[in-house]
C-alpha cells in the first residue's frame, strides 16, 4: 500500500513537471520582435559644445551617474491618457505579442494608457511618442515633484512616431538638448522614464549601434534611424529620455526588441536631431514641414560597387526618379550613387531618409554622387508637398472594394453639393455649370447642413432629391492641403458611405460619429465616381 502511494506521488510529480516545462517552452517560443515601451516658439536649451568621448577609469565610466540622474529626472514626466482598450493595444504585427498577455493588464472597455515624455522648455512643451497619446483623451501629465497638469496635443507625426504636447506652467524644469550627430557606438548613456508604472526610473548602458531600421513604425511614410542601446527599457519608457554622460538629451526612447515583452538588451531611441526638428515644426506650424528629394533608392552591394568601379562599398543607388521632383530638376540620374548628404556618409536607404528629414522644403542640401567613375557634388533645393509631382508621388493608393453598384462613371448632376458647397482647397471651386436640379421652393431656401473637421475636411448635405433616389446625403466639399484627410487620399466630391463600418445617412449623424472617434484613426468608405474606396484617416 505504501509502495503504491509512493508510485502515484512520483507519477503525479512527473506530470506536473511536464506541464510546467511545456508552459515555459511555449512562453519562450512566443515571438514578438518589437514592442513599444510604454503656437508660439519657446526658448529651448541646446548644448553648443561637441560631445567628448568619456575617459575610463579602472574599467568604469569616469562620470557620476548620481549627478546625471539629479539633473535629468526632474525633466522627464509621466503621461497618462484615457483610451479604449482596443486603442491601447498595438494594432500591427510588429507590436503584437499576444492579446491574452495584454488583457491581464488592459481590460476591455476604457482604460488608462501610460508613457513618458521630456520637458524641453520652461513653459511646458513636451516631446513624447505618437503611440503614447494616439487615440487618447484627457491627457494628464505628472512631474517628478508630483504636480499634475492637464495637457493638450500640439501636433503628431506618425511617420516618425513623435508628438508634442503642452502643459501650462512657468519656470518648469527642462532638459538640455545634445547633438546626436556626435553619438558613437560604445558611448555610455542613461535611459530615464516610467517603465511598468515605476516612476522616475533610470538605467545605464552603452550605445550598441546607430542608424537602425527595425520597421517598428506602422506608417507608409515611416522614417527610422534609431540609436540602439542596451540600457534597460521596458513598457512605459516610451517617450522618455536617452541622455549622454553630460545629462544632455540625445534620443527619445521608443521601442524594444524582445521575445517575451520585457527588456532583453535591445532598446531603440529616435535621435534628438531628428526629434527636435519634428518638434520645432509641430510647435511652429502644427504639422511637419517635410522635404523630399524625389528618388527611389536601393543599397549598393559588392557586386554593384564593382560594376560601378567604386573604390569601396558604400552609398545608395538611385533606381527611380520622380519626374519634376527635386532630384530630377537638379540633374540627378538613375544609376547615380548617393554617398553623402551635407558631408555625412550615407550607406543605407534609411540613412538618406533620416538626413533629408532634417530639412524643410526649399532648403538646399549638398549631395555627393558617384557617376561615371568619379564623385560629383550637386546642390539640390528640396521640394515639399506643394510640388505637384511630389504630392502625387506620396499620395496613398486607396484600397479599392469591388462592389456591383449601378452608379455612373461620372458624378451625376444630382450628386452636386448644395448652395454652400465649397471646392477642394487645392483644386478650386466646383464648376458652376454643374448645378443640381431645383427642388421645391422650400428646399431651395433651406440652408444645407454642413460640418468642418480638424482633420482637414468639410462635408455638406446633398440635395434632397439625390438622397431620395440614391440613399446618399454626405458629400466632401473641401480638403485642406497637407491635412490628415489629404494624406489619406480623401478628395472633394467624394460621397461618404460609412465610418468605422457604420452606415452614414446624415451630416449630423456623421458629425456625431467623428466626435465619438476622438483622436483615434477613422476608417471611411467613400464613393468616387463608380469606385468604392476604403480610406484610413489618422
Amino acid at each position: 500500500m505504501k509502495l503504491h502511494q509512493i508510485t502515484l506521488t512520483a507519477i503525479l510529480l512527473v506530470m506536473i513537471g511536464m506541464v510546467l516545462g511545456m508552459g515555459y517552452m511555449m512562453l519562450r517560443g512566443y515571438h514578438s520582435p518589437f514592442v513599444p515601451t510604454q503656437v508660439e516658439i519657446t526658448e529651448v536649451m541646446r548644448s553648443t559644445a561637441a560631445t567628448e568621448v568619456t575617459p575610463q577609469l579602472d574599467g568604469f565610466p569616469a562620470f557620476s551617474a548620481r549627478d546625471v540622474a539629479q539633473q535629468v529626472i526632474p525633466t522627464v514626466v509621466y503621461i497618462e491618457t484615457s483610451v479604449s482598450a482596443r486603442s491601447a493595444m498595438p494594432d500591427d504585427d510588429a507590436h503584437n505579442f499576444g492579446e491574452e498577455f495584454w488583457e491581464r493588464f488592459v481590460p476591455r472597455g476604457r482604460s488608462n494608457a501610460v508613457g513618458s515624455g521630456v520637458l524641453i522648455s520652461g513653459d511646458g512643451f513636451i516631446i513624447t511618442n505618437n503611440h503614447v497619446i494616439a487615440g487618447g483623451r484627457d491627457l494628464r501629465v505628472t512631474l517628478h515633484d508630483k504636480r499634475q497638469f492637464p495637457a493638450r496635443v500640439i501636433g503628431r507625426d506618425p511617420s516618425t512616431d513623435l508628438a508634442v504636447i503642452k502643459i501650462e506652467g512657468r519656470d518648469l524644469p527642462h532638459i538640455v538638448l545634445g547633438d546626436s550627430d556626435y553619438v558613437q557606438v560604445g558611448d555610455w548613456v542613461m535611459a530615464v522614464g516610467n517603465p511598468l508604472r515605476l516612476r522616475s526610473t533610470i538605467t545605464a548602458g552603452i550605445v550598441s549601434a546607430l542608424s537602425r531600421d527595425v520597421q517598428i513604425i506602422n506608417d507608409r511614410m515611416r522614417i527610422e534611424s534609431f540609436i540602439q542601446t542596451d540600457a534597460a527599457i521596458n513598457r512605459g519608457n516610451s517617450g522618455g529620455a536617452l541622455v549622454n554622460t553630460s545629462g544632455e538629451l540625445i534620443g527619445i526612447n521608443t521601442a524594444i526588441a524582445t521575445e517575451n515583452g520585457m527588456n532583453q538588451g535591445y532598446g531603440f531611441a529616435i535621435p534628438i536631431n531628428m526629434a527636435f526638428k519634428i518638434a520645432r515644426d509641430l510647435m511652429e506650424f502644427g504639422q511637419v514641414q517635410r522635404a523630399f528629394l524625389g528618388v527611389s533608392i536601393v543599397s549598393v552591394d559588392q557586386r554593384r560597387a564593382r560594376q560601378l568601379d567604386m573604390p569601396s562599398i558604400k552609398g545608395v543607388e538611385i533606381s527611380g526618379l520622380v519626374s519634376g521632383g527635386a532630384a530630377d530638376l537638379s540633374g540627378l540620374r538613375e544609376g547615380d550613387v548617393i554617398t553623402r548628404v551635407n558631408r555625412r556618409d550615407v550607406n543605407e536607404p534609411n540613412q538618406l531618409q533620416a538626413q533629408i528629414a532634417l530639412f524643410r522644403p526649399n532648403e538646399t542640401v549638398e549631395i555627393s554622387v558617384w557617376r561615371n567613375g568619379e564623385e560629383e557634388i550637386k546642390m539640390i533645393q528640396l521640394a515639399g508637398l506643394d510640388n505637384q509631382a511630389i504630392s502625387e508621388w506620396t499620395a496613398p493608393e486607396p484600397e479599392r472594394i469591388d462592389l456591383q453598384i449601378p452608379f455612373h462613371d461620372e458624378l451625376p448632376d444630382i450628386l452636386q453639393p448644395g448652395p454652400d458647397g465649397q471646392g477642394d482647397a487645392e483644386e478650386g471651386q466646383p464648376s458652376p455649370d454643374c448645378e443640381a436640379e431645383k427642388n421645391t421652393e422650400e428646399d431651395a431656401e433651406r440652408e444645407p447642413a454642413s460640418a468642418t473637421f480638424d482633420r482637414g475636411f468639410s462635408v455638406t448635405e446633398l440635395h434632397i432629391e439625390a438622397h431620395q433616389q440614391l440613399g446618399l446625403q454626405v458629400m466632401v466639399t473641401q480638403v485642406r492641403r497637407f491635412s490628415d484627410a489629404r494624406r489619406a487620399g480623401l478628395r472633394s466630391n467624394d460621397i461618404i458611405l460609412a465610418i468605422n463600418g457604420l452606415r452614414v445617412e446624415t451630416v449630423t449623424q456623421f458629425e456625431q460619429m467623428m466626435e465619438a472617434a476622438g483622436g483615434s484613426k477613422v476608417d471611411l468608405m467613400v464613393m468616387r465616381g463608380a469606385t468604392i474606396l476604403q480610406l484610413e484617416i489618422q
